[in-house]
């Protein structure tokens, strides 16, 4: 049975570098939540995890890790009431906005992973531009995920795969794991060695099903809104201490 486990801060971090993880991943759950619970608009709830989504980033930066990928709107979201989609992408319009001018002193380079042809032209000129103005960053990488579905990512990917053999470019027996690999959003990165969802669920809900495959899962009961740098701290010192065996004894 797989557990989550519950919030216990130490007040010192001392995991080497060789033990972090150097790709994490985080599912930001638990927005609605946090906000019904105050009786807020789960609007309210989202524009709360934004801020700690940037201060969450330029903690892990901080710490060392090298990839950062954040699960921000799913291909299933848009089942969601209209309004709170709305309050959503002006969020990430707004954030957008804010994080150009935040993470410009950050050593952070930021890309957009997902179908991003559903988006505005608006927010797709904006994400045009956090990329550009990042790209020659050589710190930690940032990956936000934007109408993302790790299913949705595997049939692009086939879609891809199955034009470049309709070409004559590629043939059938020549699909192997690296092809594949290689025309994922992801490509070119390492996969997730640490996946981590607050919120105390229990599952990968269609996140990086593919790149996840020997990833460690850490579920926490917090949610994101309430997520802190002790609390990511606290993640890494427990991936820190697992042992990691890829199919092998």
């Amino acid at each position: 049975m797989m557990n989550f486990f519950k919030r216990k801060h130490s007040a010192e971090f001392s995991v080497p570098p060789e033990k972090l993880p150097a790709h994490v991943a985080v599912i930001m759950d638990g927005n609605g939540r946090w906000a019904r619970r105050r009786g807020l608009p789960r609007t309210a709830g989202h524009a709360a995890g934004a801020r700690v989504f940037r201060t969450i980033t330029k903690h892990c930066e901080k710490r060392g890790v090298k990839v950062l990928t954040v699960y921000a709107f799913s291909t299933e979201n848009w089942s969601r009431p209209a309004e709170e989609v709305s309050g959503i992408m002006r969020l990430l319009r707004d954030h957008l906005i804010e994080s150009l001018a935040d993470f410009k002193a950050e050593n952070i380079k930021t890309r957009f992973i997902g179908d991003l042809s559903r988006l505005s032209r608006e927010l797709t000129d904006l994400i045009a531009e956090a990329e550009a103005e990042t790209a020659n960053k050589t710190g930690m990488q940032l990956n936000i995920a934007v109408n993302y579905g790790g299913r949705d990512e595997l049939v692009h990917a086939m879609r891809k795969i199955g034009r470049e053999i309709q070409r004559g470019a590629v043939k059938p027996e020549e699909i192997g794991e690296k092809m594949i690999e290689n025309h994922l959003y992801t490509a070119g990165q390492p996969d997730p060695d640490l996946i981590l969802r607050p919120s105390g669920e229990l599952r990968l809900s269609n996140y990086l099903i593919w790149q996840a495959a020997y990833a460690e899962m850490v579920f926490m009961d917090i949610l994101w809104p309430d997520f802190t740098p002790e609390d990511m701290d606290e993640a890494l010192r427990t991936y820190a201490a697992r042992n990691r065996r890829f199919g092998g004894v």
